[in-house]
């Protein structure tokens, strides 16, 4: 099969067909950083990590850019309520960002560029539309005129006689039409400005993804990403600003769904965000990531803890496969080219990853099958083929991201040799046929969190959520 993709521009699926043969270009809307993440904003992280890996698997020769919005409205509101500099609350969190990503396993970008350091694109592409009728400059503004491009609204599928005004700024009186959205916005007393022909300022959110996405992937480019919240206005604008210079701009729309709360879409306004920080201390962040890729890459999340003590007993049964596997086997050679078809066939139509996850545990189930038979061959298959399709999938408990990051390895170290004890306590009671001692012992363990199970292989321990 050939990659399929859901473009939000045609509503529909479409074969991918990327500018340059073997090549794909992908820029994804990264973090505007005026908080640290909760696992709403990191959704679109990992989502779009499973994609651009599915791409280099594919065999293209993938350009990953990743922008950061470091200047914008609310960080400097952030920034007054705390009494701090702008670029402090800006650095402060663009470093809790690209922990979070680090953290879950995302690939790093090939480029990951900050909107300050684009201001000279940002002016060359003002010229343009300025001089091509599109834009104008207004008491220090300057503003897209939103009748100029017929266009307009065509992506997310409006009408302008049905829009409402654009709220990116104070007041409309500088604007000849109240949904014309700013560009640039003229300096204020106490903010950060950048001189450019037509005064200082400083940029505003939709110009900076246009300037950056073409500086490094060229005018035209295949995939531009984002969240479902960021179709209108932010794609929008950012379309009809490249479109109406010339620039082919995205030649893809794809979009992640949202992670919601009690039914609303996850926010910092809400009060209800829950940062990834926080969540890894609750799980492991190889679970969190299984949890956030699991779900179809535009169906909504809604977060809810046993949701997520779902997802981690889903993984931690995919891991207790491999481990017994290993166990019997030996450590085995990854071979990326094991992934059986129906794995690769479900990423390929639009990345339906819950359809390659029921791949991965159907695999899971003829692997235990051929664990408890003894089939070593029919095991030594499926072990390959689950650990190809969690590599690709960067799940791997066995790779090196998450070998190296298990929780506290030298803790896990001690209570290994104490549960060993425990365990060696156990077989001597039932040696002399003490089961009241044996049946103590393991309900102490469970107690303390230590799940014991008897195979044929001897006792085997996990530690239990």
């Amino acid at each position: 099969m050939t990659l399929r993709l859901y473009d939000t521009a045609t509503r529909s699926e479409r074969e991918f067909s990327p500018v340059e043969p073997g090549k794909a270009s992908l820029y994804l809307c990264g973090a505007t950083v005026q908080a640290p993440p909760h696992i709403g904003h990191i959704r679109s992280g990992v989502s779009f990590d499973i994609l651009v890996r599915w791409l280099k698997a594919s065999g293209y020769q993938t350009t990953f850019c990743r922008n950061v919005t470091d200047i914008d409205d609310k960080i400097l509101k952030v920034a007054a309520d705390e009494g701090s500099q702008w670029w402090a609350v800006a650095q402060r969190n663009e470093r809790a960002f690209s922990r979070a990503y680090d953290v879950l396993g995302c690939l790093p970008p090939d480029v990951e560029p900050r909107a300050t350091g684009h201001i000279p694109e940002m002016i060359t592409l003002m010229r343009r539309l300025i001089a091509s009728g599109h834009a104008y400059v207004s008491g220090g503004d300057v503003y897209f005129d939103v009748a100029s491009w017929p266009a307009y609204g065509a992506l997310s599928g409006q009408r302008l006689d049905h829009m409402r005004p654009a709220e990116d700024t104070d007041t409309a009186e500088a604007k000849r039409d109240p949904r014309d959205f700013a560009l640039w916005k003229g300096a204020k007393p106490g903010e950060p400005a950048w001189e450019t022909p037509w005064g200082p300022g400083r940029p505003g959110w939709h110009l900076e993804c246009s300037a950056m996405s073409t500086k490094y992937l060229g005018s035209t480019f295949d995939i531009h990403g984002g969240g479902l919240d960021l179709v209108f206005p932010h794609h929008e604008n950012e379309l009809a600003q490249s479109r109406s210079v010339g620039d082919g701009f995205a030649q893809y729309w794809v979009h992640n769904g949202l992670v919601g709360l009690a039914g609303e879409k996850m926010s910092k306004s809400l009060g209800n965000s829950l940062l990834v920080d926080a969540v890894v201390t609750e799980v492991r962040p190889v679970e969190l990531r299984y949890y956030l890729v699991q779900a179809q890459i535009r169906s909504p999340i809604e977060y809810s803890p046993a949701a997520l003590d779902e997802a981690v007993a889903s993984y931690r049964r995919i891991e207790g496969f491999v481990t017994r596997a290993t166990e019997r086997l030996g450590d085995t050679p990854t071979d990326r080219d094991a992934m059986p078809p129906a794995f690769a066939a479900a990423l390929d139509n639009n990345l339906a990853v819950p359809q390659a996850l029921a791949v991965v545990h159907e695999t899971i189930r003829d692997g235990n099958n051929a664990l408890a038979s003894g089939d070593t061959a029919a095991l030594g298959t499926a072990l390959t083929q689950v650990r190809a399709m969690l590599g690709l999938l960067g799940l791997d408990p066995l790779s090196e991201k998450w070998r190296a990051a298990s929780a506290d390895d030298d803790l896990l170290g001690v209570v290994r040799a104490l549960v060993t004890v425990a365990l060696d306590q156990r077989q001597a009671a039932r040696d002399r046929k003490d089961y009241d001692a044996a049946d103590s012992i393991r309900d102490r363990l469970y107690a303390a969190g230590v799940l014991i199970e008897d195979t044929p292989d001897g006792p085997r321990w996990t530690i239990k959520r």
